[in-house]
């Protein structure tokens, strides 16, 4: 079941999205709200995997509330569903998956609901079929470097470009996280957005702001940082 919340400040609206998403077989409105702190509220309680936001907020920033909303949760799908088709550019810089223009239109809802659905049981599927690679193949601009798995320390996304970093050598490619993320194995965590890590390389954590540590890494002078939720759930792991 995917957990969906709907963030959208004119009720009369968010009760008619609410109902268009329910219609999707294996989608479920778990949290419904019109504001900017009763969605930060909700998420924290309900952990939907996809959120339905306006831009407008009756004053406030939907793109605002996105990126506190990707700060607790790297891998949250964010669907901005909005009028106002000018914040395009805006929205996709912080990784939004989708933008609908108002007045919404049932078949585009469940286009990029089936859509949502179809990746997460690929990657169900993938995670129980594909054996853990030894060495990860790192395509850079002028050559392609084979990097030992073990050898890495953290992975960061930064400037489009991600920056793979080992004890000795730091490595740039274009590849995003989430293709690199997929060739990695469980001693390694998505620890936010732009971070991955190995476990067993964290030293320290630090708080750094209401949701998020620094963390502090063996073999390296780079820190990187991690989200409230991934802190929990590696406690849980350890």
């Amino acid at each position: 079941m995917i957990k969906v919340m709907v963030v959208e400040d004119e009720e009369q609206i968010r009760i008619i999205l609410g109902k268009m998403i329910e219609k999707n077989e294996g989608c479920s409105v778990v949290a419904s709200c019109g504001n900017f702190a009763s969605a930060i509220s909700d998420f924290m309680k309900f952990r939907p995997q996809v959120v339905f936001m306006d831009i407008d907020l009756g004053g406030e920033s939907g793109l605002e509330c996105a990126k506190a909303i990707t700060e607790v949760d790297p891998k949250v799908k964010i669907v901005f569903a909005t009028a106002h088709s000018e914040y395009m550019a805006n929205a996709f810089e912080i990784y939004a998956f989708d933008y609908l223009v108002k007045p919404f239109d049932m078949k585009r809802i469940s286009k990029t609901l089936e859509r949502i659905k179809g990746m997460t049981e690929t990657k169900n599927e993938q995670a129980k079929l594909e054996p853990s690679h030894e060495k990860l193949i790192i395509k850079g601009k002028e050559e392609i470097n084979l990097v030992d798995i073990k050898d890495i320390i953290m992975i960061e996304r930064s400037d489009g470009m991600s920056r793979i970093v080992t004890k000795d050598e730091v490595f740039l490619t274009s590849q995003s996280l989430t293709s690199l993320e997929e060739k990695l194995d469980s001693s390694f965590i998505r620890c936010h957005k732009s971070y991955i890590i190995r476990v067993d390389s964290i030293k320290k954590l630090e708080v750094y702001g209401r949701w998020t540590y620094t963390v502090t890494l063996k073999d390296t002078n780079e820190t990187a940082l991690m989200t409230s939720e991934k802190y929990d759930e590696l406690k849980q792991k350890l």
